[in-house]
């Protein structure tokens, strides 16, 4: 891929791999990205999430289809749906983009969460992801990220609320706002509890804006550390700085949909690039993973970007895909049903139509398998008997189908 100049990049760049074409932010321009700044050295009280960064490998990850080693069966359907967690108990929460929560018990039945907040529901925007918070055992809590209208436009929101036992979200309250309102797609919005469960991250899109993963003052493209009240967690890499630099844990993110924990405290990301140029991630504080600048893919225009060797300041990915797999949702599995697969991760590809398995052994990832299943992949979660479940995705109003594969 030939290197071009960053600011006819930033002009021509695309959209995500599954979104509408490149909308321009709130002023209709684009400005070049400024010259990412040193990695800031973590204070002595830093969490220790990650912060060994031994060099490995990095390679392109596409795989050709082989034979799926399970089947599936249709348990449900939703409008539009998200993301899903499981609830203690064996319930399952499933978050649909205009803006509802469903709640599958364990029958089978379904039923509609009362107290779910207005959503700026169009394009990639609307209710995304949910999440189970560690004591909510004793606290009932839940969190939610979604596109909160806004008088400017939407700006991605999380919100904290309590499930009853009516089924309502009661006390539902915004936490953290990202700020940047406007228009433009890519919200990420995965949230993902620290391994203590004593802080969340949250992963924030850069909304087709380019510049602003690259901005140190906008939560756009980034990946934040906060604490469970949606401040800045301790110990972050610009702690002291405040504002958004003190509750950014990375930077230069284009559109990430993917975080999990590894039981070595490695926090691993996914995220989709332009046209190629998906991305695994191995997440490093105060670390920057290049986008606008750098992208193992191309622009939608056509227009090259520089690859990520050309760049060495800037973290590459340990796996990317060109062409796209149009990554959605991640897990890390640990289950009994597939011995085989404990302790790796299972990647849902929408454009891809498929589930990819990543094999890791400490900081090094080797593609395993891609599994074709027919349909656009939206997220995966392990069940408590180790089954998989798997969402369809269901834009433009059809699909939207829950399974659950078990072993042939």
């Amino acid at each position: 891929m030939r290197v071009a100049p960053l600011t006819v990049a930033l002009l021509l760049a695309g959209t995500a791999c599954s979104a509408a074409p490149q909308q321009t932010g709130q002023a209709g321009t684009q400005t070049p990205a400024p010259a990412p700044n040193p990695a800031q050295k973590l204070p002595r009280n830093a969490p220790d999430y990650g912060v060994t960064n031994v060099p490995a490998t990095t390679g392109k990850a596409n795989l050709p289809d082989s034979a799926p080693p399970f089947v599936s069966a249709q348990i449900g359907q939703f409008d539009q749906p998200f993301a899903m967690a499981f609830l203690p108990d064996g319930q399952l929460l499933v978050t649909e983009k205009p803006g509802h929560i469903k709640l599958r018990a364990t029958d089978g039945s379904v039923r509609d969460i009362a107290g779910v907040p207005a959503v700026a529901f169009k394009g990639q925007g609307g209710l995304l992801d949910i999440a189970i918070a560690p004591d909510y055992a004793s606290s009932r809590t839940i969190y939610l990220s979604y596109s909160e209208p806004r008088p400017g436009g939407s700006s991605l929101a999380l919100a904290r609320a309590k499930l009853d036992a009516a089924g309502k979200l009661d006390g539902l309250a915004v936490i953290w706002r990202a700020g940047s309102d406007g228009i433009g797609g890519q919200f990420g919005a995965n949230i993902l509890f620290a391994p203590d469960g004593k802080s969340l991250f949250l992963s924030s899109g850069e909304r087709q804006r380019f510049a602003p993963a690259q901005d140190p003052d906008q939560a756009l493209g980034k990946i934040l550390h906060l604490t469970l009240d949606g401040k800045p967690a301790l110990g972050n890499p610009m702690a002291d700085a405040g504002g958004v630099k003190a509750a950014t844990w990375s930077t230069g993110h284009r559109n990430p949909y993917g975080m999990v924990f590894t039981p070595d405290g490695r926090l691993w990301e996914e995220e989709m690039g332009p046209r190629g140029g998906d991305e695994l991630n191995l997440i490093l504080p105060g670390k920057n993973y290049g986008w606008p600048i750098v992208s193992n893919g191309d622009n939608y225009s056509g227009v090259p970007i520089p690859d990520h060797p050309s760049r060495p300041d800037l973290e590459a990915p340990k796996l990317w895909w060109n062409p796209s797999i149009s990554p959605g949702g991640m897990m890390l599995y640990s289950g009994a049903m597939f011995p085989a697969w404990r302790g790796s991760l299972l990647i849902a590809a929408l454009s891809g139509e498929a589930i990819v398995r990543v094999a890791l052994d400490g900081d090094k990832a080797t593609p395993a398998a891609q599994w074709p299943v027919g349909m656009r992949v939206r997220d995966l979660v392990q069940a408590p008997d180790g089954a998989v479940w798997l969402l369809e995705d269901g834009e433009g109003g059809t699909g939207g189908r829950l399974f659950r594969l078990t072993p042939k």
